[in-house]
Formats: C-alpha cells, sequence, structure tokens
C-alpha cells in the first residue's frame, strides 16, 4: 500500500520523519479535531475505547473515574499538542515519539471505532465506490504510520 518509510531510528536514538507536506497537514488537523471532542463531547460513542471501564462494578467504576479520569483525559490531550508541535519537524526525541504513538493509537481508535473496524476488516480489499473508503483509508494510515512508529522504538530494544 505504502513505499518508503516514514519513520527510522538514527544511530544516536532519535527518530527521522520523513513526512510529505500532505501527511503533515494531516497529522496537523487530526490532533486538533480529536482535541476538540475531548473537550466539548466527552460522551461521545466514538470515544468509549479510549477509555474503556476500569470494573464492573458502576460504584467502582464512579470512584475510579473521579480519581484518574482527569488524569487519562490530560494525558491524550497532552500527547495530541506533542504531534501539533513536533510535525514540522524531522527528527523526534524518544520522549516526544511516545507521545506520537499514544496520539496515533487514540486517533486509531476513535477511527475505528466511528467505521466499527474489527480485525475482521479487510483494509487491502477496500472498494473505492465504498461511502467509508476514505476513512478506512485513514485509519489504514494511521495503522501503517503506528506501525512504523513501534518498529523504529523497538529497533532499540536489546
Amino acid at each position: 500500500m505504502f513505499l518508503e518509510r516514514r519513520i527510522e531510528r538514527t544511530p544516536t536514538g532519535e527518530l527521522v520523519l520523513r513526512l510529505p507536506a500532505e501527511e503533515r497537514a494531516l497529522l496537523r488537523r487530526l490532533p486538533a479535531e480529536l482535541g476538540a471532542l475531548l473537550g466539548a463531547a466527552p460522551d461521545d460513542p466514538s470515544l468509549r475505547r479510549l477509555f474503556p471501564h476500569a470494573y464492573e462494578r458502576e460504584q467502582d467504576e464512579s470512584a475510579y473515574q473521579q480519581l484518574m479520569g482527569g488524569e487519562l483525559l490530560e494525558g491524550r490531550r497532552r500527547a495530541l499538542t506533542v504531534i501539533t508541535e513536533t510535525v514540522d519537524r524531522n527528527r523526534l526525541s524518544s520522549t516526544e515519539a511516545q507521545a506520537w504513538l499514544t496520539a496515533l493509537n487514540d486517533l486509531r481508535l476513535v477511527v475505528g471505532t466511528r467505521l466499527s473496524v474489527d480485525e475482521e476488516t479487510l483494509l487491502e480489499d477496500l472498494d473505492q465506490d465504498d461511502a467509508r473508503a476514505p476513512d478506512l483509508a485513514l485509519y489504514a494510515y494511521l495503522s501503517w504510520l503506528q506501525e512504523q512508529l513501534v518498529e523504529a522504538l523497538a529497533s532499540d530494544l536489546p
């Protein structure tokens, strides 16, 4: 599907970004859209996979959300901000790359939830006439970029 690697690790441990202008523009826009959704519609069903229930009992879940909900939300917002602040760079630190990984995963989860994507969804056989084709292509792109980032980060492991 995509030919050229967009993210690679250097011998010094930095991560090189090779993103064309149109991909950088997309990665400037998407975090802002998700950030706005997090602020304006925290109960939106497409966000449910970002904040899965930690406890089965409603009372325990409510206590957990009161204790941790704000911190979890703020962490997601910080990760989105890192993408916005670094998308025009050609290199990322490992810390910035970890934030990108979080934000890319969050973006994928929201798009995938909206599309009801599951393990059975085959993106290779995507029909261009399918009304969901642009969103499925976005999901595939985000998945591909996340995979490259994971591979680059993992290349530093022993």
